[in-house]
């Protein structure tokens, strides 16, 4: 609204947007209104005559409710400042459903603007502040059009307490299926951005994929990987952007295999690896299925990271179900184990159970670190994973 009203003033607008219809957010009062099919998706067309002086609406006070919210956040942040400043933390999470009205995650990234193609961002250029918010789904007695304005009021608070502007804000609903949450496109945005966890640069993407390319609760496993590292070979299953394997990298890692079904998440690993210095036949990019590529492989790894989704039905590979194969997983990793080896097994499914029982008769220990692999920032939602630590005898 600001924009049309600054550079196009005697212009006429119109404007397309969803079935709702919020042009009244632009600050400028639609002309005319039309419902529009694009397929079988509902829009709504609106139309302006824009004036230089109509000047934007001023700012609604904010309903008590919101408020609320406002000063949640206001003291959350205030309350983890020092010890995101102490310890370099740039990506974190602020909220998590703290107010039971406002049932969403948010999260916020530090990072500069990125082009796809890019080698790296400009370092001189400043860190913004970016958004990532993720509403749980509301429960079905709650009205869809309560679940809505609430939402809405999340975005307005968020905006107004963190001074972040709406269009470095991502949006998503997080609905689960059978076997939890699913990976997905959700937009064509292609905004890349760089941020930084302990001295290393990864590339995100806050606005296309249901997860950003950086498990901001994986923080403290791939700091152990990076601990574990030291002049071993590392095997990274199920390895998603390659994190695990650039933290491993600059552990002192030997060399690297980072496996994964989907190309484009190899891709996006191969970036996060170069942009850290990481190069050449030492860190393998391999495109295969997990459980198919340990029946193949013939190499043995001092240190296996194995992340695996909860539930998989990928056209490329047999259905995956985390419950029922991990024991038979964990043993196939354990037959490709140095003396000695670690392998450190991760998952986000809140009702798993670890069949300690097989993975013992495979001459693995077990230890479960799921408490402190979980960051300080999820203190709220400690069971967002599990996580054990499994050492050959």
């Amino acid at each position: 609204g600001e924009r049309l009203r600054a550079h196009f003033a005697g212009w006429r607008a119109a404007l397309l947007f969803g079935e709702q219809g919020d042009g009244h957010m632009l600050g400028l009062k639609p002309e005319r209104s039309q419902r529009l099919y694009n397929g079988a998706l509902a829009c709504t067309l609106l139309q302006f005559s824009v004036h230089a002086e109509r000047a934007a609406p001023a700012a609604a006070p904010l309903p008590e409710t919101v408020g609320m919210l406002v000063n949640r956040l206001h003291k959350r942040a205030q309350h983890l400042r020092k010890r995101l400043a102490r310890e370099g933390i740039d990506c974190y999470r602020l909220y998590d459903a703290d107010l039971p009205e406002y049932a969403v995650a948010i999260d916020v990234y530090h990072g500069r603007e990125l082009g796809a193609a890019a080698a790296s961002a400009d370092p001189a250029a400043p860190l913004q502040r970016w958004l990532h918010v993720q509403e749980y789904q509301a429960p079905a007695d709650i009205d869809k059009a309560v679940a809505a304005r609430r939402l809405q009021d999340v975005l307005r608070a968020a905006s107004h307490a963190l001074e972040v502007p709406r269009t470095r804000i991502a949006l998503k609903t997080r609905a689960r299926g059978p076997g939890g949450a699913r990976y997905g496109r959700m937009a064509e945005r292609g905004q890349w951005l760089e941020v930084g966890e302990g001295g290393l640069h990864f590339r995100v993407n806050l606005f296309d994929y249901l997860d950003t390319g950086l498990f901001l609760d994986h923080r403290n496993v791939r700091a152990r990987l990076r601990d574990c590292a030291r002049g071993v070979e590392v095997l990274n299953l199920f390895a998603y952007t390659g994190t695990g394997s650039v933290c491993a990298a600059a552990g002192g890692a030997r060399a690297t295999t980072s496996v994964d079904l989907s190309a484009t998440y190899l891709e996006w690993a191969g970036w996060n690896l170069l942009r850290n210095g990481f190069r050449g036949s030492a860190h393998r990019l391999v495109q295969a299925d997990a459980r198919a590529f340990l029946a193949a492989d013939t190499r043995r790894y001092g240190l296996i990271y194995v992340d695996p989704p909860t539930f998989s039905n990928s056209k490329r590979a047999e259905d995956f179900d985390v419950q029922r194969e991990h024991a038979q997983l964990l043993c196939a990793c354990a037959a490709r184990l140095d003396a000695g080896g670690l392998i450190v097994f991760s998952n986000n499914f809140r009702r798993f159970r670890l069949d300690a029982e097989t993975l013992a008769a495979a001459g693995l220990a077990v230890e479960d670190w799921s408490v402190p692999s979980v960051p300080f920032d999820f203190e709220r939602r400690g069971n967002i994973h599990g996580c054990w630590l499994l050492r050959a005898r």
